[in-house]
């Protein structure tokens, strides 16, 4: 998320300063690869990156790439294919072991104003979207089609039985909230839901409440800071939250929502407090509910709430993974692991004990397998 609000800041500068502008996006993949499909990278004629597509592997390459796109203003789709036993390809002896194509398209004029306050309005009024992007086709010229959260769309493809096609399709990726591909009539494309940034609330701005707030906000997290005390509670001691809000616990103002979308952890340090915070806010459908104190606090707290056994399923206390956290920093580490790792449904164990993918797979339907050079290049 915060790779995307970067690109979106980027933007928004350097067009207004005039300059030529592409982006690339991974559309799809294959095998082990280090980015997942909908990763992007913003690119500059003059060679600035915002944003990655790997480990550092194919940058270089990609903004070759790009700086064609620019200059031709045509897009252009380049698959990447590190399954080489030999593990040389380009000289960079990647062995990935796995397929990427990405899609370079140039922003310029109404095609870059329009896809980036897309992303913008997703981010903003936090509510997801849809974007489609043909990235292979034999018959259109116009590759978006982009679905608002109210169900409205825009595309300039001409061809109604495939914007209808992709709208259904947009539809059932906006309600199950996940991304896929899609391969039929001849076209190819990727349907990627633009989630909006994850809400934190943290209740309590003490000293521990600081480091939480940083490493959110490197994930491109909406963090609220609410307190009762207006000399903590104040943006000299949180300059990266969103929100500061200086509230009574016992009614929690309109303006702090706290929905299935929202993350929540209480950290006041005083039992009455927090007595006040979780009686008014456990019944409520919080993706996550974590709750700083030892063990036996914690069961004191609930003994005194009436309580339903389905709430407890979002109830984390003590809060944050087992790393051996002890200062502030630390703790703060633990907690915003374990909330990703609760949001991403992971268990947070370790990698080398996992089975499965890394990553969870994107719908992949059927790859080829090149042979020969193992970059292949398509133009729009």
């Amino acid at each position: 998320m915060k790779e995307l609000q970067d690109i979106i800041a980027t933007y928004a500068k350097l067009k207004n300063a005039g300059q030529t502008l592409a982006l690339a996006t991974i559309v799809k993949v294959a095998g082990s690869t280090y980015r997942r499909a909908g990763a992007r990278m913003l690119m500059t004629a003059k060679g600035e990156m915002v944003g990655s597509l790997s480990g550092g592997c194919l940058e270089g390459d990609v903004l070759e790439q790009g700086q064609e796109v620019m200059s031709s203003g045509k897009y252009r789709l380049v698959t990447y294919d590190t399954t080489s036993e030999a593990d040389i390809i380009w000289g960079l002896g990647m062995g990935c072991q796995g397929i990427v194509d990405i899609f370079i398209e140039p922003l310029s004029g109404e095609k870059g104003v329009d896809l980036m306050s897309f992303f913008a309005d997703c981010l903003q009024h936090r509510q997801p979207g849809v974007l489609v992007t043909v990235f292979r086709s034999q018959t259109t010229e116009q590759y978006h089609l982009m679905l608002s959260a109210d169900g409205d769309f825009t595309t300039k493809i001409t061809d109604n039985s495939l914007v209808q096609l992709l709208v259904d399709n947009a539809k059932i990726a906006q309600s199950s909230g996940k991304s896929f591909h899609i391969s039929i009539n001849n076209i190819e494309a990727f349907i990627q839901v633009i989630h909006p940034p994850l809400s934190l609330v943290i209740f309590g701005a003490g000293h521990d409440a600081i480091p939480v707030t940083f490493f959110a906000k490197q994930l491109g997290w909406y963090v609220t800071v609410l307190d009762c005390r207006p000399a903590y509670a104040i943006s000299a001691r949180f300059p990266e939250a969103n929100s500061i809000v200086i509230s009574e616990y016992e009614k929690l103002p309109k303006s702090v929502i706290l929905d299935e979308k929202t993350v929540a952890v209480v950290m006041t340090h005083n039992y009455l407090y927090d007595l006040t915070i979780i009686t008014n806010i456990l019944p409520l459908p919080l993706r996550y509910l974590g709750i700083l104190g030892p063990r036996r606090r914690t069961e004191k707290l609930l003994g005194e709430i009436p309580i339903d056994e389905q709430y407890k399923k979002r109830l984390y206390a003590p809060v944050g993974l087992d790393i051996g956290a002890d200062n502030p920093q630390e703790i703060a580490l633990a907690i915003i692991a374990e909330i990703q790792a609760v949001i991403s449904n992971r268990s947070a164990g370790f990698l080398r004990h996992r089975n499965l993918p890394i990553h969870s797979q994107i719908e992949e339907g059927d790859r080829r397998q090149e042979t020969g050079d193992r970059r292949k290049i398509t133009w729009g």
